[in-house]
């Protein structure tokens, strides 16, 4: 058997035993105590009513909770390391709105430097959208790119409390608040890595959020909030967020000219309404198309639609067939643009279960838990609360739209992480009121559903554990050591980078700042001898190391100029 089908079959069965035995505890309790556990539930829901009713003061105590308890966490799980390509790609855009600016200019030597995810011409920029770079600069400002994630996952907490306290009875929205923390706020990859998410969910919280609001009183502030909320998602998740956007544009279309019996009152409503989001989406259409013209030279040319032709061969969607394979400067990206990618979806049958059932396996352990099965009896109400429709919209269009394409991390359906809780804690509500007998049964379902999250989370931390997706964030700390080596020893370094044939290409190691001239360390690939004489004669004054991955991760020797490098 494959170690790794049988470690995960260990893992199933042990969380699954686990489940059933908090389940059976807190049932047992309810079937021969009902009295008891009757009143011991109420003491709780008490308490925590009266701290909910304080609905400013529990945003701030969520948001300051979770980076409390984080930072306690860090012994066990301390500061990520980056190691998928997009988290260097992100970083790189952070390390470019720190210095000032939004890209930088090609490098003569950029065919040494070249790496994924990353545009090179017209600009040296990364290929994402902006809004992750700018919470990590934001952290490097303050000291560290991690302290960015650290506060947008904070405040994609309180954000989703605030849009929960507008859908839900405050007591229940803080249970809401309290187990997005519990999933997200420590033992996930959306905090222990670079790689986003919190800032997609933060956007879409603050749309669903202030749609209600608005219906109540139509401030111009939650008309700001909803137009913060989808600049964010535009300049995160474009896509998702487009989607997104579609039931809520259409909800506020159909209340704006509801119960509008004349025509003054309609343009008082517009007054209100459209024209400050028209004024946000207009400032919003304005920056996006500078930041494109400034990457891309074009303002309606994106940078991820650049990097995608330039780089390429695979589609976007599940109907995409694949392009003709393009050349590459190195074996690393013929590797992987010509080789992982094309072999991961070829259009095939089999191709589309198999995507989609990681969308399902991946999205189920980073939203869900064990413990939310336990709430199944109460869902199937959540979908006839005539309240609900606009996130049930929201949900199924987003959902949808995720699945039709071909990869498939758990963050690109970020826009909707408010709504699953939504959904969850109002499944909580219709299951806390089934009796069976006289006894609450369903209220213990609920309690040991609740218990059984803090449970995952606390084991998560005492394995060091940093989330069930634990490729997705950890990274190789060799590359690290090298760079720690480096930075104590005088004068500025070239790291050549030798890969062995078969190299794991998810495992690279060439990434570099915004800063390349400047910069006290560099790594560079080695490509063909020519190029290399070039990339030599340009840096004459570092000292050049070559260093060999997969052999010693960590050893480094004079690089030997005049030899050619080894054929493979």
């Amino acid at each position: 058997m494959n170690p790794c089908i049988g470690s995960m079959t260990l893992h199933f069965s042990s969380t699954f035993c686990e489940t059933l035995l908090v389940a059976a505890a807190f049932l047992l309790l309810a079937v021969f105590t009902p009295r008891s556990s009757r009143d011991l539930f109420r003491v709780i829901e008490t308490r925590f009513a009266k701290l909910a009713k304080r609905k400013t003061l529990t945003l701030w105590l969520l948001f300051f909770s979770v980076i409390a308890a984080r930072l306690a966490a860090l012994p066990f799980l301390p500061v990520p390391i980056p190691g998928i390509h997009d988290e260097f790609s992100y970083l790189l855009m952070a390390d470019t709105f720190a210095h000032g600016r939004l890209a930088n200019p090609t490098h003569p030597m950029w065919m040494s430097f070249e790496t994924f995810h990353v545009n090179w011409l017209p600009t040296y920029s990364s290929k994402y959208p902006p809004a992750q770079g700018f919470a990590l600069a934001l952290g490097q400002w303050l000291g560290h790119p991690w302290i960015g994630v650290l506060l947008s996952v904070a405040a994609m907490c309180a954000a989703i409390l605030w849009m929960l306290q507008a859908w839900l009875p405050a007591r229940w929205a803080l249970l809401g608040g309290v187990l997005v923390a519990l999933k997200f706020g420590v033992a996930s990859y959306w905090i222990n890595s670079y790689w986003g998410g919190a800032v997609a969910a933060l956007g879409g919280a603050l749309a669903l959020g202030a749609l209600p609001r608005i219906a109540q009183q139509a401030r111009t502030k939650d008309v700001l909030l909803l137009g913060l909320g989808i600049a964010i998602l535009a300049n995160s998740r474009p896509y998702e967020g487009l989607l997104f956007c579609l039931p809520v544009a259409i909800w506020l279309l159909w209340w704006s000219r509801r119960k509008t019996n004349s025509p003054a009152a309609l343009r008082e409503r517009a007054a209100k309404i459209l024209l400050p989001l028209a004024a946000v989406f207009a400032l919003t259409a304005a920056f996006m198309g500078y930041y494109n013209w400034r990457l891309t030279g074009s303002a309606t040319r994106f940078p991820y639609s650049l990097n995608s032709q330039t780089y390429e061969s695979a589609g976007l969607f599940l109907w995409d067939h694949p392009r003709e394979p393009l050349h590459y400067n190195n074996q690393q990206f013929e590797d992987f643009y010509n080789g992982w990618e094309l072999d991961n979806y070829r259009n095939t049958g089999p191709d589309v279960w198999r995507v989609t059932a990681e969308k399902l396996t991946r999205s189920a352990s980073t939203y869900f838990w064990w413990g939310s099965l336990l709430l199944v009896p109460g869902l199937p109400f959540v979908f006839f609360d005539r309240k609900l429709r606009l996130p049930l919209a929201t949900l199924l269009v987003v959902t949808a739209g995720f699945s039709a394409i071909i990869w498939s991390m758990p963050h690109y359906a970020a826009p909707v992480t408010c709504v699953i809780f939504l959904l969850l804690v109002q499944a909580v509500r219709h299951l806390r009121i089934m009796d069976v007998r006289g006894r609450p049964l369903g209220a213990a379902l609920s309690c040991a559903a609740v218990v059984l999250l803090a449970l995952n989370t606390a084991v998560a931390v005492a394995h060091r554990a940093c989330d069930p997706l634990s490729w997705a964030c950890q990274g190789d700390p060799s590359r690290v050591a090298v760079m720690e080596k480096l930075s104590h020893t005088s004068g500025k370094h070239l790291v050549m980078v030798r890969y062995p044939p078969d190299y794991n290409v998810h495992d690279d190691w060439v990434f570099n700042g915004a800063e390349i001239d400047g910069a006290k360390i560099l790594w560079a690939r080695e490509t063909n001898p020519q190029q290399n004489e070039k990339l030599f004669a340009y840096f004459q004054d570092r000292q050049i190391w070559l260093i060999e991955p997969e052999e010693d991760n960590t050893e480094l020797i004079p690089y030997p100029i005049g030899e050619p490098p080894p054929q493979h």
